[in-house]
């Protein structure tokens, strides 16, 4: 691949866009964060000869800025902060299951959901929510694993999950019959 940065940024710019925005609530923070990308990527052109996938290696640096930026700014914990980006299908896959998630931690008791929300989706540390919650620190962690347990029964329910041999996720489809927040919440009430 010959690094051409102008053409490579146009083409690919507004998917790095959304990938970020996906990631992180503040929307002057993920400007801040693609220009980060475009100079990073301007720099790797300079240093590299070639690369077999451009995509791939793009949505890689994207996410090891979101990581960087996520250890500077703990507020910031992309939802997928371990995958491997490489495989772009596991990275869109995760993409979309995000945007179903939340509302179903949402809807979890409030005993469970507001410690799961704040380690997941705030990254914030056990012994700060203890603390926050007025909980002790085995209560808290208790909590959020059975809040974590709840929520993957209730994703498993309701989704039907495509994975690889190594369990990773490459797809998955949301059932008919749990199409709605309503149902999730049914479904919830049952267990």
């Amino acid at each position: 691949m010959h690094c051409d940065v102008p053409n490579l940024w146009l083409e690919h710019k507004d998917a790095l866009r959304n990938y970020i925005r996906k990631r992180v609530p503040d929307e002057a923070q993920a400007a801040d964060l693609l220009q980060d990308v475009l100079l990073k990527v301007y720099g790797f052109c300079q240093a590299r000869s070639g690369v077999a996938n451009v995509r791939s290696w793009l949505f890689q640096i994207t996410q090891n800025a979101i990581v960087d930026a996520a250890r500077k700014n703990r507020r910031l914990r992309p939802l997928d902060e371990g995958l491997d980006v490489e495989a772009e299908s596991e990275s869109e896959a995760y993409q979309e299951a995000a945007e179903y998630i939340l509302p179903m931690i949402q809807l979890l008791p409030p005993t469970y959901a507001e410690p799961l929300r704040l380690a997941d989706v705030e990254g914030m540390k056990q012994q700060d929510i203890a603390q926050q919650l007025g909980l002790g620190l085995s209560a808290t962690k208790s909590r959020i694993q059975r809040g974590r347990e709840m929520l993957r029964d209730v994703f498993t329910e309701c989704c039907l999950l495509e994975t690889d041999a190594q369990g990773h996720l490459l797809g998955f489809a949301i059932r008919s019959d749990c199409g709605s927040l309503q149902t999730y919440k049914q479904t919830l009430e049952k267990k």
